[in-house]
C-alpha cells in the first residue's frame, strides 16, 4: 500500500449549510456536489476532502457515534506566515466560523489558531518553520 491518504470523508448533519460555509464563505471550488448527498472538494494534487450528509454515511459506513465533547480529529492547513494565520481566521470568521481561537506562538515553535466549520470539526490554522512544516507547503 502506498503511503498515502486519497480521501477525508467526514459525515455532516447539514450538507447545504456545509456547501455555503466551505464554498460561498471560504471561497472554495467543488469538484462534486451532489445536493442532499455529498459535496468533494479537491483539496491537495492527490488529495479530496468528502462531506457527506449523515444519513448517506451512516449507510455506507455505519452508526455515528454521538455525544459530547470535540470530534476527536482536526484537519490542518499550514500557511508560510503569521500574517497568513490571522488572515485565514479572519476569512473563517466572516464565513460564520464559531468558535474561531485567535492564532498564537506555541511551545513547539509554531504559531496556531483554530476554527470551526457547521459541524463543529477544528481546523487547525498554521505556520510551523520547522522542516516538517516546510514539508507541507505548496
Amino acid at each position: 500500500m502506498d503511503q498515502r491518504i486519497s480521501f477525508i470523508t467526514l459525515a455532516v448533519s447539514d450538507l447545504e449549510a456545509t456547501r455555503a460555509f466551505y464554498l460561498d464563505g471560504l471561497g472554495w471550488q467543488a469538484e462534486l456536489f451532489v445536493p442532499g448527498e455529498v459535496l468533494m472538494i479537491k483539496a491537495g494534487e492527490h488529495l479530496v476532502l468528502s462531506l457527506w450528509s449523515e444519513s448517506g454515511f451512516e449507510a455506507e459506513v455505519g452508526p455515528i457515534r454521538r455525544g459530547e465533547g470535540i470530534v476527536p480529529l482536526t484537519l490542518a492547513h499550514n500557511v508560510a506566515t503569521e500574517a497568513e494565520v490571522d488572515a485565514v481566521l479572519d476569512l473563517a470568521r466572516r464565513a460564520g466560523a464559531d468558535p474561531v481561537h485567535p492564532g498564537e506562538l506555541r511551545d513547539w515553535g509554531g504559531y496556531t489558531g483554530y476554527f470551526a466549520d457547521p459541524d463543529g470539526f477544528r481546523w487547525e490554522i498554521a505556520t510551523n518553520l520547522g522542516e516538517i512544516g516546510q514539508l507541507v507547503l505548496p
